[in-house]
């Protein structure tokens, strides 16, 4: 007789990791299969009562066995869409694994705009030995954190040690002020605010409250020559109005993860800033050892949590599609 009793992990694993998931599903009476994004159709996931890993919203119409999903990523948004998850499926995402990968990101595109690498490198692949000119220091600028969860947190810590003057900004400000954070402000105040930062820093999952929560007005109100960064979700700032700021020299400079639309289809305007630094989205994912083990090991521990009847950690709220508090 067959289990019927099934897990599918779409998370890449070495075999040593494998094994340790084919023994915790054991113990609990489940069979786990492993399988790639690509090779996962909308019938196939009709058997599983538990996935790990990010499939398609798309495909989850078919998943009617589905009591349990942990997402391999902390954005939520696209699964909590009515009619996406069967009633009452159980969402944890893996908010925490990417702090310090994205920040570091964050930081890297942060010097590269004060200190003109994105023109120099254009200059090297010309091979033009020129000088362009002055630069600024991150040490005394004002940066405001738009979003303090993991990233952001990672962030502002990070940036604090360097002598930037941080604030942040939350949906509420009920819980504790940071000590790396000078205040904080709730998202309504954003208008009034943002005309005093160097820096706007966005790491945003997406929800109505933050689509093209930077836009034509509010840039408008920010300093001449500021720097715009984002690493949450491209939909957080209107894409034309950063272009036109950036195009006018408005805003000084921007350094995008994420892109609206994604990916950033080549024809795009906004491919030929000269003062604007663009990476595909890869700024979390697996590409730091430390992401992919973060990963690994919530997904594993959450998968026990829920096999022994235990509360996993990162549930999602469907209403507000952040984790719960």
């Amino acid at each position: 007789m067959t289990n019927s009793k099934k897990i599918l992990s779409m998370i890449p694993t070495e075999n040593e990791i494998k094994q340790k998931f084919v023994s915790l599903s054991a113990k609990y009476g489940y069979s786990i299969d492993f399988s790639e994004n690509d090779k996962i159709s909308s019938e196939s996931l009709i058997p599983y009562e538990i996935i790990l890993g990010s499939p398609s919203p798309s495909l989850l119409s078919e998943a009617k066995n589905l009591k349990y999903l942990h997402l391999a990523q902390a954005g939520s948004n696209a699964y909590v869409a009515e009619g996406v998850l069967p009633k009452d499926t159980l969402l944890t995402n893996s908010t925490g694994a990417f702090g310090h990968a994205i920040s570091e990101h964050m930081l890297g595109m942060l010097f590269e705009l004060y200190k003109k690498l994105h023109l120099y490198r254009d200059n090297q692949n010309l091979c033009s030995w020129k000088d362009e000119g002055r630069v600024k220091s991150v040490k005394g600028s004002r940066c405001l954190v738009v979003g303090l969860g993991d990233i952001g947190s990672c962030f502002a810590r990070s940036a604090s040690a360097l002598g930037i003057k941080v604030c942040g900004m939350r949906r509420t400000t009920t819980a504790q002020k940071p000590e790396y954070v000078e205040n904080m402000y709730p998202f309504s105040s954003l208008n009034d605010i943002i005309g005093e930062f160097d820096i706007v820093a966005l790491s945003l999952p997406e929800t109505p409250e933050t689509i093209k929560i930077i836009n034509e007005k509010n840039i408008a109100l920010m300093k001449d020559g500021s720097i715009i960064l984002n690493v949450g979700r491209g939909s957080a700032i209107d894409t034309d109005a950063l272009y036109n700021a950036l195009m006018s020299g408005k805003l000084g400079g921007a350094g995008i993860d994420v892109t609206d639309p994604e990916p950033l289809p080549p024809d795009h305007p906004l491919w030929k800033c000269k003062n604007a630094v663009i990476t595909p989205h890869i700024s979390g994912y697996f590409h730091l050892k430390e992401t992919y083990d973060n990963i690994v090991n919530l997904a594993y521990d959450n998968l026990k949590a829920y096999l022994e009847g235990n509360t996993p950690a990162n549930i999602v709220d469907f209403k507000t599609g952040y984790r719960k508090a």
